[in-house]
């Protein structure tokens, strides 16, 4: 599966862009001037495996605040600016990137001046091109459509090249699948920059994971996007969650366990939704690849077991344990679940070695 390839930058020490790997943003809902509680969340997001972390800067003392937030904060900082230019300037002398919403930074002198604050740290700009903001020029001529979008972008990243300023990378967000989707195409053989893939205002956790998978899972398999961020109401582990299963069935990141596990039928003798979360709890923390399949009765186990690399199929108060398309053997159900996690384990270490 081919991918785009695009210019690399740097974002604090995690590279975006060229054939680093997709890396994986979220942000804060703190109010960034508390920085105890700033920095508790991105903590917890360090915790979950983000690469980056965004932080709105609403007022002045948000941004005096980041000079202190990023001696503690254990991932590279993005300042989220709108509106008020001056707040990018005190920002960029302290974080890893401004995010700016070209829609309502204001004037070229504004741009400039960021720009220029940038260029002087060398520290990247993301034009953050929002479906729902347009600059009021492209907004009368297109709506609120993806041209109107590749339009603004192009026009913004001409406007930072014409400032002698190329450590860029793009987002052009829209709030539905269909705009997000038609912006990225249209912009991508356009210009050479790393683009930061994104549904915006994508809702709750059920709403954004449907509209992720579609949107950014559709342009990672189009070989499109070297950064992203699944925005959730609400949430912050479960942003980088949802990204990485996009990212791991996407067929963009080969890492950690693939978990197969059947649909609930008739047919099942064991309490298989308990089986599941039991297995996935338990080896969740594995970052070998492996495709682990846990069934609830031998029907489809015989099927899929072929293509896992170990699978448990559940029977009458017993199961069996088939590892590489073969039963290594049958176990009553009060003890398979942990041989079962057991051989996982042993399963990965031996492919450690092999690595």
């Amino acid at each position: 599966m081919q991918r785009y390839k695009t210019k690399q930058i740097f974002v604090g020490n995690v590279a975006i862009g060229g054939d680093a790997p997709i890396s994986i943003q979220s942000m804060t809902f703190s109010k960034t001037c508390d920085i105890p509680a700033t920095k508790a969340q991105i903590d917890r997001l360090s915790l979950a495996g983000a690469d980056i972390v965004r932080v709105a800067v609403s007022d002045e003392n948000d941004a005096n605040a980041l000079k202190e937030l990023k001696k503690v904060s254990p991932l590279p900082l993005v300042a989220d600016i709108h509106f008020r230019y001056r707040f990018a300037l005190i920002a960029a002398e302290s974080v890893d990137c401004i995010r700016i919403n070209p829609g309502n930074i204001g004037s070229k002198d504004k741009i400039k001046a960021v720009a220029d604050a940038c260029n002087a740290r060398g520290i990247p700009i993301r034009i953050g091109v929002n479906g729902g903001s347009l600059e009021k020029r492209f907004e009368r001529k297109y709506g609120a459509t993806p041209q109107g979008m590749i339009e603004s972008a192009l026009y913004n990243i001409k406007l930072l090249e014409d400032f002698g300023f190329d450590n860029i990378k793009v987002s052009l967000k829209a709030s539905d699948v269909v705009r997000t989707m038609q912006a990225y195409r249209g912009l991508r053989e356009k210009v050479e920059y790393p683009f930061h893939l994104g549904v915006t205002e994508a809702g709750l956790l059920m709403h954004s994971a449907v509209k992720s998978a579609m949107a950014l899972g559709g342009l990672l398999m189009e070989g499109i996007g070297d950064t992203m961020r699944c925005s959730i109401t609400g949430e912050l582990e479960e942003e980088v969650n949802l990204a990485r299963m996009i990212l791991k069935y996407s067929g963009r990141q080969k890492q950690g366990i693939t978990l197969i596990s059947c649909p609930t039928c008739g047919r099942i003798e064991a309490d298989l939704v308990k089986a599941v979360r039991e297995v996935e709890q338990k080896i969740s923390h594995i970052k070998t690849p492996l495709q682990v399949s846990v069934m609830g009765c031998v029907v489809n186990a015989l099927g899929e077991a072929k293509h896992a690399d170990i699978a448990i199929a559940f029977g009458n108060k017993e199961g069996m344990i088939i590892k590489a398309g073969e039963v290594i053997g049958k176990y009553k159900e009060s003890e398979i679940l942990d041989i079962f996690i057991k051989e996982v384990q042993e399963l990965a270490k031996e492919r450690e070695k092999m690595a």
